[in-house]
């Protein structure tokens, strides 16, 4: 191996810049760190060499020496965490490489030794990458403790209620459609009382907006209770529970038929693994919800009302929403914000394009568009009968062939050539899983969307987003304080 360091290595360890017709050099930072780890790195390779192993003594000192130097390198980041011996533990780990060197010096045994290292080195990259994803899954689908604590807290309280004390006032603006109508189907209470509290503490006149709550039967009752100790000011309310929809049984709908079908239940619970989509993606229990699905009935569920704006409950309004209401959708039914501006955001990112059915109906490179907070036309729905659409879809997806699991496949194609592109002002999304969304837009944006992963009320959640979403809980509440539910 050459005796001075290469012009190659010098340059990328300093900067030149050129002042005045003259050159300086600047020595980048903490350039001990880096020196020690490259040191550490050729005495690694130095004790796989058969000639070096051939000396037993050598390989002893040369084994304590890297020790020392790891010992004194720990955990520092920067040169001014280094111990003051660590120079002296680097100049004995040097002097143990020079006599290595002249026990072996052919330098293609050494390159084909980094070789190796890099090719290991690789594997347990791709190892670990396949490990975090899978445990980013987990942490998103556990239920953390409060958040199990909670519900059951409510529930008891609920059932001590009389049953008068058990109902919402203001009932007779559910069905008044001059009014502005919010559609949120979720079963996790804490998420639900930040869109409901955001939505109406930024809305310039409270008292004109309703919203329309769906949620499973074993969180109806906590989550009446929920708003009834912790009522939306102005606003009307309305919870129901899901099981009331008797007309949204398998006989109607071919998506409850697909969830319940044996395919479907291998699919999730095991049977068939070998089978299996390997991506853990589409292998989340969410997807075998029916309140994922609600959005495709709104018509059925509000038959009173023309427009709706539907909101997921991983969002946070950020203002007043009233506007969505005044945007001529020129006919179109579904109003909603693009994400096409990175390349991947196209329809053959969601579709099977070798399918011909998908081939012939579609453009692979067509701009999809994001659900979370969606300005829905209901008179439009009806009239074009787009109920009837999405399950003529969905009973030719029966065997996943068109596309995987989710809403966004199914959306795309119900309501393609039905769409009106909102401004992106109005949906900024990613904060779930995109820790550099463009701070100008969050401040900027109506809706705020944790969309991914990292959902702000889990501990993997980005901190940087948190308090977006945690300024509209009281963590003084009696119910979050017995269930130690902190920010």
């Amino acid at each position: 191996m050459p005796k001075q360091t290469p012009a190659k290595v010098v340059a990328e360890n300093s900067q030149s810049a050129r002042t005045d017709g003259k050159t300086k050099t600047t020595v980048l930072p903490d350039m001990r760190i880096r020196n020690i780890k490259d040191q550490l790195i050729k005495a690694k390779v130095y004790l796989g060499l058969g000639s070096i192993r051939a000396s037993s003594q050598y390989l002893k000192d040369l084994r304590q020496r890297i020790r020392e130097v790891q010992k004194v390198l720990g955990d520092a980041s920067k040169d001014s965490d280094l111990p003051k011996n660590a120079h002296e533990k680097v100049k004995a780990l040097e002097q143990m490489l020079i006599k290595g060197k002249q026990m072996q010096d052919d330098c293609s045994i050494i390159v084909k030794k980094l070789r190796a290292m890099l090719h290991s080195a690789e594997e347990q990259l791709h190892a670990h990458k396949k490990q975090t994803v899978f445990l980013t899954q987990l942490a998103a689908k556990t239920l953390p403790k409060g958040l199990h604590c909670l519900p059951l807290r409510l529930a008891n309280e609920y059932f001590s209620l009389d049953p008068v004390r058990q109902q919402f006032p203001n009932q007779q603006n559910l069905i008044n459609p001059k009014l502005y109508h919010y559609a949120l189907f979720s079963d996790n209470i804490l998420a639900t009382a930040v869109v409901v509290n955001s939505t109406v503490l930024n809305a310039k006149h409270p008292s004109d907006h309703v919203i329309h709550i769906v949620t499973d039967k074993l969180n109806y009752a906590p989550m009446r209770m929920w708003f009834l100790s912790n009522p939306p000011g102005k606003a009307t309310i309305e919870v129901q529970n899901i099981e009331e929809f008797t007309w949204l049984n398998d006989s109607y709908s071919p998506v409850l038929k697909h969830l319940g079908s044996q395919s479907m239940i291998d699919y999730y619970f095991g049977t068939n693994r070998a089978n299996s989509d390997s991506n853990l993606k589409y292998r989340n229990p969410k997807y075998l919800s029916i309140l994922n699905h609600l959005r495709f009935y709104l018509p059925e569920i509000y038959p009173k009302l023309d427009k709706m704006v539907f909101l997921d409950d991983d969002i946070v309004v950020k203002k007043d929403l009233a506007g969505l209401w005044s945007i001529n959708m020129k006919g179109k039914v579904n109003g909603a914000v693009e994400t096409c501006g990175e390349s991947f955001h196209r329809y053959d990112r969601y579709l099977n394009f070798s399918n011909p059915i998908i081939t012939k109906s579609f453009d692979p490179h067509a701009c999809v568009w994001a659900f979370g907070m969606n300005v829905f036309d209901l008179a439009e729905w009806r009239r074009q009968n787009i109920t009837e659409i999405y399950h003529s879809w969905q009973k030719l997806n029966e065997d996943r062939s068109l596309w995987k699991l989710g809403t966004l496949p199914p959306g795309l194609v119900t309501f393609w050539n039905k769409t009106f592109p909102l401004s992106r002002s109005w949906h900024v999304l990613g904060l779930g899983y995109n820790p550099h969304v463009n701070s100008r837009d969050i401040e900027h944006a109506a809706v705020i969307h944790y969309n991914g992963n990292m959902k702000p009320w889990l501990e993997i959640g980005l901190p940087k987003f948190r308090s977006y979403w945690s300024k509209y809980l009281d963590y003084d509440q009696s119910f979050l304080r017995e269930c130690n539910i902190n920010p």
